[in-house]
């Protein structure tokens, strides 16, 4: 038995691409392959940026042969004894993307706005949209390598 898991960043396809955001995107987690027949655990923030998100943890058969399987990069390895303790802790303290966008009844769209209620005007620059795969690539992957859970 080895002393520590593999973990991958999976993608999983979209079953409808967000028509604001340039694509194809693809649901973005970390899966930490606990068990010999390569099965594991997912962890990803889940929802929409209409209602906002929420960070889970989820047990996955072998990623390969679930539905909308797309991609799996290794990341690295990790301690069986960091696990699954030390993981939630520090991804629990990363903010899951918060909501984005509402409706907008002058438009009759829903749209990305600034605080609810608040929508930019048209051509007003935008910052760019907080999804599954910037929390993913951008804030979980690098904090769990930064407290160096994660081993490349």
């Amino acid at each position: 038995m080895s002393a520590s898991y593999r973990t991958y960043r999976l993608e999983y396809e979209l079953e409808v691409q967000d028509p604001d955001v340039p694509g194809p995107r693809f649901h973005n987690v970390i899966f930490v392959e606990t068990n010999a027949d390569g099965s594991g655990q997912i962890h990803h923030v889940t929802g929409d940026l209409v209602t906002g998100m929420i960070y889970q943890v989820r047990s996955e058969t072998r990623p390969e042969v679930s539905e909308g399987f797309h991609r799996k990069y290794l990341i690295g390895t990790i301690s069986r004894s960091d696990y699954p303790d030390k993981v939630d802790e520090i991804l629990k303290k990363i903010p899951a993307p918060p909501v984005q966008k509402s409706f907008n009844l002058a438009t009759m769209r829903t749209e990305q706005h600034k605080s609810p209620g608040v929508f930019y005007a048209p051509g007003e620059p935008r910052p760019p949209m907080i999804k599954c795969t910037e929390w993913t690539i951008d804030q979980a992957i690098p904090a769990l390598l930064e407290k160096e859970v994660i081993q490349p």
